[in-house]
């Protein structure tokens, strides 16, 4: 079988059961990006590899079983690739008695991992928007904050995302996100300075054309809070 290449999408190849060269067959292709998934044995392997690079034995009795728990968290850690945002979104609820002020989600718990370094990213999410008639679910909110989190990411994406998704599907009159987290690439390697956290906003419709509907929800989710950074 030739090798199957991001160009080749669309062209009659069956994507979900295609292989490159020797790989096994449980290599699947990703949801996003078109790219082959390696198989578990290989993800395995590569945890195995790392762990002699680090300077261990992978085969002692304390790390047999690293390997496999490691996937095994990977999974869970970046869940929110195998997930669609816009889907969760699309149950939504008409019948709000003419509600037609702002919605806030605040200290919503936020777990993601830099991309740069792949260590965690700690902290808070706050969602606001303005409805235009269709509101959603609350859990939905959260829900859409730890699919984008599930991933590997920088903060200022991680933050756009949630916005624009919220803005794409629900269609409000504004939305605003502001997330304040800590990011143990700074904290924890490198520059090493522990306590210090970053902050992210994403202002959209209203929420940014309108100084006062800004303000009001800046004010409903109070400024940063000690603790927040998860540090």
């Amino acid at each position: 079988m030739p090798l199957v290449t991001w160009g080749d999408r669309g062209k009659g190849f069956d994507m979900d059961t295609a292989v490159v060269g020797s790989r096994p067959i449980d290599s699947v292709l990703t949801n996003a990006g078109g790219r082959l998934r390696p198989s578990q044995a290989e993800a395995e392997a590569a945890v195995r590899t790392l762990i002699e690079w680090a300077g261990d034995d992978p085969e002692r009795e304390g790390l047999a079983g690293t390997p496999e728990r490691v996937v095994r968290a990977y999974e869970e850690f970046f869940a929110g690739y195998n997930e669609d945002p816009v889907a969760l979104l699309s149950t939504t609820f008409e019948e709000t008695a003419a509600y037609d002020e702002m919605i806030v989600l605040r200290d919503i718990r936020l777990e993601s991992h830099c991309e740069h370094h792949i260590v965690p990213i700690l902290g808070k999410a706050h969602v606001g928007y303005l409805p235009a008639g269709r509101v959603v679910g609350i859990s939905k909110l959260a829900r859409l904050v730890e699919v984008f989190a599930k991933r590997m990411q920088i903060q200022e994406a991680l933050t756009s995302q949630i916005a624009d998704t919220i803005q794409e599907v629900l269609k409000p009159r504004g939305v605003g996100v502001v997330i304040e987290a800590a990011h143990q690439c700074i904290t924890t390697r490198g520059i090493r300075k522990p306590g210090v956290s970053m902050i992210t906003s994403r202002m959209l419709g209203s929420f940014r054309d309108d100084s006062a509907t800004r303000r009001q929800f800046l004010a409903m989710i109070g400024s940063p809070r000690s603790g927040s950074n998860g540090s």
